[in-house]
């Protein structure tokens, strides 16, 4: 019996690990565009700093995407469902740039385990494969940076 348990547990981590690779090669084709999109983050950090509200931050940042041509879309609703139950438009993400990447945009002090698992919800209920919580309350951009892979 003990043969028997050691097996069945090193068979779950061997598929976890399996899924996670998965996981990973599918969020690959994200690497560059989340690159761009944190690229137009800095642009705007750098002219605007720290300290005004996430939606100037949210506007700016998406004049940014817009004239580098990547495509997005604001305050996208995404619904909920439980059981039979469906709950459209419990939650907006931020933006989703060109249906693959979920923007959740912060002007905050810290970033808290709970923004974290708010973004990986997003990203989960939009379909998407990658989010990027960005924290444009921080001194310099890439401290408030965090990329979240369903």
């Amino acid at each position: 019996m003990a043969v028997d348990s050691i097996d069945s547990t090193q068979r779950r981590r061997d598929l976890r690990d399996l899924r996670e690779e998965v996981d990973e090669l599918r969020a690959t084709p994200c690497v560059a565009l989340t690159s761009r999109i944190i690229k137009s983050g800095i642009r705007v950090h750098r002219r605007l700093g720290p300290g005004l509200l996430e939606s100037i931050y949210e506007e700016c940042l998406c004049w940014e995407l817009r004239h580098s041509g990547i495509t997005h879309v604001r305050q996208v609703p995404l619904a909920v469902t439980f059981e039979d139950m469906r709950l459209a438009g419990a939650y907006r993400a931020d933006v989703i740039v060109e249906q693959q990447v979920v923007l959740e945009i912060k002007a905050i002090e810290h970033i808290l385990p709970l923004h974290e698992a708010q973004t990986l919800t997003y990203v989960r209920l939009s379909g998407c494969l990658v989010g990027l919580l960005m924290n444009f309350n921080s001194a310099m951009l890439k401290d408030g940076l965090r990329r979240v892979v369903r």
